[in-house]
Parts: structure tokens; sequence; C-alpha cells
């Protein structure tokens, strides 16, 4: 099978560990496999056959396409190359769709709360005048400011008192284009802990728990959060798959907190990294993707 992995990699010049890691397993299992960046990519509508190419000639042939979509700005423009793709009868594990709804945070948590799946009380806000009833309605500082997109941690601010909540506020809303935040209680059981879930077709691969730095109270690893292995709860491992399913994705990761009410997802990953995860855990998540992909379009 020829298997293409979209990069959308910050850096041209070298890939991404995951999609090396992608490519490595797809090539140990026989199949043909190559890292293409979406950076080189043209869309042309010509009223007839619309279509893509790569550096101005036809683009490869492949069976299958594998996004690793690593954007936080103007992301439904951006991955328009996945749904052109899709258009053209290419399959694209994830889909333009579910991509998109994952990389929206406030898309995340009405879908996740439509389906009744467990998530921390969240209010979004639009005024400063609406912040004083909103975190009495979360139960009291401190909460978590959340802007609709971002990844790794970035865009997530806890605030422990009222003028700290006000500056951060205010910074957002002074300094970045965005008029709508995500208020969020803060889980203080949790202690700064999550357990990252990594579910592909339909079944937990592999999953670990994750600790904040001190003084750092987001858990990802690329803010230096420490990663252990951990057996999940079957009522977690039914959340991470019923909040993956609900998004439409084939793959993704699953932020869910132990808090004293039960599992609560925090975020859903349509790109997750596993790199730290396969370290920690020491199971081949990159040849479960690949299996799973392969598979799904076989089918």
């Amino acid at each position: 099978m020829k298997i293409g992995i979209l990069s959308y990699y910050h850096t041209s010049k070298r890939a991404a560990p995951e999609e090396l890691r992608l490519l490595k397993e797809a090539r140990a299992l026989g199949h043909k496999a190559r890292i293409i960046r979406a950076v080189q990519c043209q869309l042309v509508f010509d009223g007839k056959n619309p279509t893509v190419l790569f550096e101005g000639k036809a683009f490869p042939k492949f069976d299958v396409i594998i996004p690793r979509v690593t954007l936080l700005r103007a992301i439904e423009l951006q991955t328009a190359l996945l749904k052109q793709f899709q258009l053209m009868g290419v399959p694209v594990i994830n889909g333009f769709r579910p991509i998109n709804r994952a990389k929206n945070k406030l898309n995340t948590m009405q879908i996740l709360n439509h389906h009744d799946l467990g998530i921390p009380r969240t209010i979004v806000i639009r005024r400063m005048r609406e912040v004083d009833w909103a975190v009495k309605y979360l139960g009291g500082l401190p909460v978590i400011i959340k802007t609709p997109f971002g990844t790794y941690g970035s865009g997530v601010v806890i605030s422990e008192s009222k003028r700290s909540l006000t500056s951060s506020l205010d910074a957002i809303w002074g300094t970045q284009d965005i008029s709508i935040i995500l208020l969020q209680e803060f889980i203080k059981e949790s202690k700064g802990k999550d357990i990252r879930v990594f579910v592909v077709g339909g079944k937990v691969v592999a999953s670990m728990m994750r600790a904040a730095v001190r003084g750092e109270f987001r858990s990802n690893i690329e803010l230096g959060g420490a990663g252990e292995k951990v057996d999940i709860t079957p009522e977690e491992e039914t959340l991470a798959i019923q909040a993956t399913e609900a998004l439409g994705l084939h793959m993704g990761g699953v932020d869910i907190v132990r808090s004293k009410s039960g599992p609560l997802v925090l975020e859903v990953n349509g790109n997750p990294g596993f790199k730290k995860l396969e370290e920690v855990t020491g199971i081949n998540v990159a040849k479960a993707i690949i299996e799973y992909v392969v598979t799904k379009v076989s089918s």
C-alpha cells in the first residue's frame, strides 16, 4: 500500500518525531511510505476537475493519507487541503471535519456535552463584566482560562485570584485576535495530574499518567511534565473511546482527569503526539496506527 504522511510541522527542513516513526513502521510492514509537506502543495480549481499539485506538478498517488496537523491559526483554511483530498476520493485518516472539531476546544466541549460525556464545568464568555458570575458558577477561584485554539498546553492558564484573572483576560483580549474565552473549573483533587489515553480504531492502544513539574499545573510532556505507565479503569477506557467516536476521530489522544465525580475529559487531540507514550509504555503506537489505517482502507 502507498501511504502518504502529510506534515504540517513548522520546521521545513526536518520531520517531526511521530512522522518519522510512522514512516519507519509503514516501511517495516512492507508498505511504500513518504512524508509530504502541506506547504509544498497547491490547490487547483479550474471548473472541471479540482486537484492538488505538489510543487506545481502532479501529486504523488497514495492509497491513504495520514495527516499530522500541527496548527493553531486559520485551521479550517489550512486543512482545506485535507477536504480536497477527500473530495477527490483519497482516504484521509483523520479527516477534515473531525480534525477541525478536535482543534476547536469550544466545539469539542459542545460535542462531548451533547453526548453526555463527563467534562469539567465550562462557561464561554466574551466580556469582562461576565467574569464574576462565571467564577461563582464554577465554584470560585482558581479557574482555568482556555482560548479556543491551542496545543501542547498553549492557550491554557490558571488564575488563582481575581487580579490575575483580570490581568490574564486583559492580555488575551488585548494582544490576540480572540473574542471568545472558555473558563473552566479547576479540578483540585487531580493534583496536577491527568491521563493521556491513545485510541486507535475504537480501541485503547496505550495510556500514561502525566504529572506537572513543580510550579506548573499543566501536565503536558512538552512543558516538562513526567509520564508513567498507568492502568486505566473500564470507565475511563469507555469514556476515551466514546470521546473519539463523538468527534468522528479514527485516532485521538484523550486527556482525562480523575475527579470526585468520576473521570472527566479535559481535551481530545486529533493529532496526538506519541513519542513519550511509546517510551513510557513500551508499546509500538506507530505500528498500531499503520496496521489500523491499512485494515480500514482495505476493508
